[in-house]
């Protein structure tokens, strides 16, 4: 039987307990995970993507069904590389569904093998997203409570 091996990609910028519930999930689905930092040219990040890196490393470095990559091309391009069929992604709303949903079908179209498994978020952590979360640290507010390690408020 072939390894159900998933790539949980996006920007990250920061990870959160929504990112992390996801993945803890995911874990009970996939054999294998890559948790893939991606470069997205229409979003300046606030937190250097090597932190990020790094303390999603961290966080699940006793679990060899995780793997953390840093990638610069198209999902589906990258699942090929990956030997993966399946994309895993969060939803917290029905905005979220309409954008994710237009995604897997050119990701179905780009690479046939793969589909998209979508995860519905756990009610509590729906509210959470990356870009509130940024405001928040922005404007001098503690994000600890929103993310699965701790990050100073210097730490970018």
């Amino acid at each position: 039987m072939d390894k159900k091996i998933a790539i949980f990609p996006g920007t990250f910028d920061p990870f959160t307990l929504g990112h992390h519930n996801i993945v803890t999930r995911g874990l009970k689905i996939f054999d294998k995970i890559f948790i893939a930092i991606g470069n997205n040219p229409k979003k300046e990040r606030y937190f250097h993507v090597d932190l990020i890196k790094k303390k999603i490393e961290n966080l699940y470095a006793n679990n060899s069904k995780l793997d953390v990559i840093n990638y610069n091309k198209l999902t589906a391009s990258l699942a090929k590389d990956l030997s993966a069929n399946f994309i895993l992604r969060g939803l917290r709303n029905t905005t979220d569904f309409e954008f994710e949903n237009s995604i897997s079908q050119i990701n179905k179209d780009i690479n046939t093998k793969l589909e998209t498994v979508f995860l519905i978020t756990s009610p509590n952590l729906a509210p959470i997203s990356s870009t509130i979360i940024r405001d928040v640290i922005r404007y001098g507010g503690d994000i600890n409570k929103y993310l699965p390690y701790n990050i100073k408020q210097d730490e970018k």
